[in-house]
């Protein structure tokens, strides 16, 4: 190997010594070693006498390096305008996509992600973001000092009825029996833990009788018992529709009822299960209002699956219409090989227009990024501060 070939492949792929860990596996070859070795250039443009190739290291040496990686810098501020990998597959391409350097995220460490986990197994308790692979779980359970540590507890099992073919979640029409200790062990998990902001999600259980519905509401009141100023969100099931068992969750006592409708319409018989219907998830967001109107509303869209902008802003549009207050997009990303491929890779420029779009459309929250996940920052300040907003307008109201 000669040195011109020996001093390229160091560029590409060696590490910052300083930061040697799990994340280095994680190198693309947009990330790089800043250096300033004059060797290595002048070794460089000896192997290519027109120049190009000065040019090229140029752009490396300019670019972000592991560092601005690791920080979490490069997804909010680079423009990827250079990017030359392939972002959408055609009409009758099979291939998967490469992952994009965006969607590349640091593997969960830390001493609260250890306790968290230690916690959940101890109380025999499950989260989604363990069970669906989310990609901010580091982040979200490793916590920070200007943020508290959230999981996201999911209850009534990890086993559900329905078979999204978007989700990792494991299905079967008769699961395990619910544990009636649950609730219970819910509140004591999350007392121990000292959080301001919860987020309750479920399986579906469409074998019970009233689908889960009291379960996820008896959860909701022992952590009101337990913590009184706890702000509870729940990421509730549709209940195939059912008013009353929205009812049973809506009068619980929470604060934040979301129901994701996760796709365009066009597309929802393809992605959700039968089940689930796009008509409905708008019905059981606007009947949630409907019972308690001071109660803060949600949903989340998942982009990547083949949808057309002017589907998105449908979207959007239809679900501000039915009364909702925050939404949330990210990008869909295939579980396993089981899964729906992802059809295109959308940029990040894309998700701030789309950030702007729910501004101009009313709502109250927008949160839309490559790695934004219904449940992600659920308690950051801002949407804590439109619950407590609303809190006290009733209050003022009823005196």
């Amino acid at each position: 190997m000669s040195i011109a070939r020996k001093n390229l492949v160091s560029l590409f792929i060696r590490p910052n010594t300083s930061s040697v860990n799990s994340t280095t596996s994680l190198l693309s070859f947009h990330y790089h070693r800043k250096q300033s070795d004059s060797t290595t250039a002048t070794a460089l443009k000896g192997s290519n006498p027109g120049g190009s190739t000065d040019k090229k290291h140029q752009e490396f040496k300019d670019g972000p390096d592991l560092s601005d990686f690791i920080s979490g810098t490069v997804a909010s501020g680079e423009t990827w305008e250079g990017y030359k990998g392939k972002l959408k597959r055609e009409k009758g391409e099979s291939e998967r996509l490469r992952l994009p350097p965006w969607l590349k995220t640091e593997i969960p460490m830390g001493k609260n992600y250890a306790k968290l986990k230690e916690t959940l197994r101890g109380l025999n308790l499950s989260t989604v973001c363990e069970e669906a692979r989310c990609p901010n779980i580091g982040e979200c359970w490793g916590g920070g000092p200007d943020q508290v540590a959230t999981a996201t507890i999911m209850l009534m099992g990890d086993t559900c009825t329905r078979g999204c073919r978007f989700c990792s979640v494991k299905t079967s029409r008769a699961p395990p029996p619910l544990d009636p200790n649950e609730p219970e062990h819910t509140a004591k998990a999350i007392a121990a833990w000292g959080l301001d902001y919860v987020v309750l999600t479920s399986v579906d259980r469409d074998d019970l009788p009233d689908q889960g519905s009291h379960h996820i509401a008896s959860t909701v009141e022992h952590l009101k018992k337990e913590i009184p100023k706890l702000l509870v969100e729940v990421l509730s099931p549709d209940f195939r529709g059912n008013v009353d068992h929205v009812g049973n969750v809506v009068r619980s006592g929470l604060d934040v009822f979301a129901h994701n409708i996760e796709t365009v319409e066009r597309l929802t018989p393809f992605v959700r299960d039968p089940r689930a219907k796009y008509r409905q998830t708008l019905s059981v967001l606007e009947h949630a209002k409907q019972i308690v109107p001071s109660l803060v509303t949600k949903s989340s869209i998942m982009l990547g699956l083949g949808e057309s902008d002017e589907e998105v802003l449908q979207t959007m549009t239809d679900l501000r219409t039915s009364g909702v207050d925050c939404v949330t997009l990210g990008q869909y990303m295939q579980p396993t090989k089981r899964h729906l491929k992802v059809v295109e890779y959308v940029t990040p420029e894309k998700f701030k227009h789309w950030e702007d779009v729910g501004s101009q459309l009313g709502f109250l929250y927008t949160a839309s990024g490559p790695l934004v996940r219904s449940s992600y920052k659920a308690g950051e300040f801002f949407i804590s501060n439109i619950i407590e907003a609303r809190k006290n307008s009733t209050n003022e109201s009823s005196t």
